[in-house]
C-alpha cells in the first residue's frame, strides 16, 4: 500500500517535474534494530517513481561501514541527498509529516545546482577560514 495518496502524489509529480539535473538519495539502512528504515525505503521508493531524475542508492549500514563513513553517516535511517556535487545534505530518521517538505526542497535546490542565498551571504561564506558544520533539526514544536 502507497505511503503517498493519490493526490498527494500528483502534487509531488508536479513539483518535481521540473528538477533539471538528476539527484541520487544514497539512503543507509539496515534490517535489524531500525523500526523506520523500511518505511523509509518506501517513501524514497515512491519518489524515484515520480520523477526519472530522482535514483535511490542504497546501502546496508552495517555491511557497508566504509560507505557510510564517506558520507559521514552514524546512524540509520539516513539519506545523502547528491547531485552533480556532494553538497553535504542529510537527512536522519524518516522524512515523513513536517521533513517530507524539508526532504523535497533538498533535492530541488540540489538538483537546481544554486543554494539561493544572496550575494551577501555567498561572501561571507566564502571568507569561512574552516568547514562549517550547520545542522537544522525540523519538528512541529
Amino acid at each position: 500500500m502507497p505511503i503517498l495518496s493519490a493526490t498527494d502524489a500528483a502534487r509531488v509529480r508536479e513539483m518535481l517535474a521540473s528538477l533539471p539535473n538528476p539527484v541520487r538519495l544514497v539512503f543507509f539502512t539496515q534490517t535489524l534494530n531500525c523500526e523506520t528504515c523500511e518505511p523509509t525505503k518506501q517513501i524514497l521508493g515512491e519518489l524515484a517513481e515520480l520523477s526519472g531524475q530522482i535514483t535511490v542508492e542504497e546501502h546496508n549500514f552495517l555491511l557497508e561501514a566504509e560507505a557510510a563513513a564517506a558520507y559521514g553517516i552514524d546512524r540509520v535511517p539516513a539519506i545523502a541527498v547528491v547531485g552533480a556535487q556532494d553538497h553535504g545534505i542529510r537527512f536522519l530518521g524518516i522524512p515523513s509529516g513536517y521533513e517530507f517538505m524539508s526532504l523535497l526542497d533538498a533535492i530541488q535546490l540540489v538538483s537546481s545546482g544554486d543554494s539561493g542565498l544572496q550575494p551577501v551571504s555567498r561572501e561571507l561564506l566564502a571568507g569561512l577560514a574552516a568547514p562549517l558544520a550547520l545542522q537544522v533539526f525540523v519538528t512541529p514544536t
